[in-house]
């Protein structure tokens, strides 16, 4: 029996150099947004969004692990921030603080219940672990059920940095996502990757190897949570609003095209996945309830085409053209 990552997550051929590079591209281009014109709006949000996939893909791309409930944690760092932020007049920076720190504590408590199972069982129970948090945010106080909280003020970060001004709050929104992605980028990377990668490939022989696979496979899913809330953080002061949206399954489902459309296990995939979507969702909203048929269709049409995602095609093109 054959799990989602079999035959997903396309073999490393490019080098740190060449994925450094990239890099440079990537921030150069997200810099000049502000000066081409683009709807900063649009871009902000899916850069929350692209951290948010980058994080999903930590789990399941080097990790082995589909968690059908990482909307909990964007979601409950977004209505933490939110709450800080408006009812107790946190400073932005601290707001996200609040926010990253529940998606953390969220992530230790429900890491200890999902880990101790695998496979089809593990993604079960964050997906139940996850519509728990929705029908307990539906109905605490706090939250306001369905109106969401409305109206967050962005106030200044570091008493400095007007977050009410669109392109100071754009430049904030990057330079998270930025730090967000190069630690990312350096977990993977780093020999606490090396051993997690091993641990998706062969679980037993690492064990055999003395390793604590469980151990690891925690602190993965740990940190992918934290860095899931801090996008969540961060989209509370984009969309000045906290909804039942960020916590309901579907949004789990959207991180899981976002990608998968980009490329499972690749570095830059979930961003170019999570641009896509989000467009999608931005240009084709004049089509109603369409936007979801027309989404699965591109779906559909991208798993067929694009078998490793966007970005592993592209990584697989160049390496066999070597």
């Amino acid at each position: 029996m054959t799990s989602i990552t079999d035959n997903a997550i396309p073999e490393s051929g490019r080098s740190t150099a060449d994925e450094m590079i990239a890099f440079v591209l990537m921030a150069a281009l997200l810099a000049i947004v502000p000066l081409t014109g683009l709807y900063p709006f649009f871009v902000m949000q899916a850069l929350c969004f692209a951290l948010f996939a980058c994080a999903f893909n930590l789990l399941i791309g080097y990790g082995g692990l589909l968690s059908f409930g990482h909307s909990m944690f964007l979601g409950t760092a977004g209505y933490a921030a939110a709450h800080a932020a408006k009812v107790w007049e946190f400073s932005p920076e601290l707001s996200i603080l609040f926010g990253v720190a529940a998606a953390a504590g969220l992530g230790v408590v429900t890491g200890l219940v999902a880990i101790r199972r695998q496979g089809i069982y593990f993604s079960m129970i964050t997906l139940a672990l996850s519509q728990l948090m929705y029908f307990i945010y539906l109905q605490t106080p706090f939250t306001h059920g369905e109106d969401g909280i409305q109206g967050i003020p962005q106030g200044k970060m570091f008493g400095v940095l007007d977050l009410s001004n669109t392109d100071t709050l754009y430049y904030v929104v990057l330079a998270v996502f930025l730090f967000g992605f190069l630690l990312i980028y350096r977990t993977i990377n780093s020999p606490f990757g090396e051993v997690l990668k091993s641990i998706r490939e062969n679980e037993q022989r690492a064990i055999s190897l003395g390793y604590k696979a469980d151990q690891y496979k925690l602190m993965a899913f740990i940190l992918s949570g934290t860095l899931a809330g801090l996008a969540g953080a961060m989209k509370v002061f984009v969309a000045q609003n906290a909804s039942l949206t960020d916590v309901h399954w579907t949004m789990s489902g959207e991180v899981v095209l976002m990608t998968l459309v980009g490329g499972l296990g690749t570095v830059f995939g979930p961003v170019v996945g999570a641009f896509v979507i989000v467009a999608m969702q931005q240009y084709l909203a004049g089509f109603g309830q369409w936007v979801t048929v027309i989404q699965g269709a591109i779906f559909v049409i991208c798993v067929l085409t694009f078998r490793r995602g966007v970005i592993g095609e592209i990584a697989h093109y160049f390496k066999r053209s070597l």
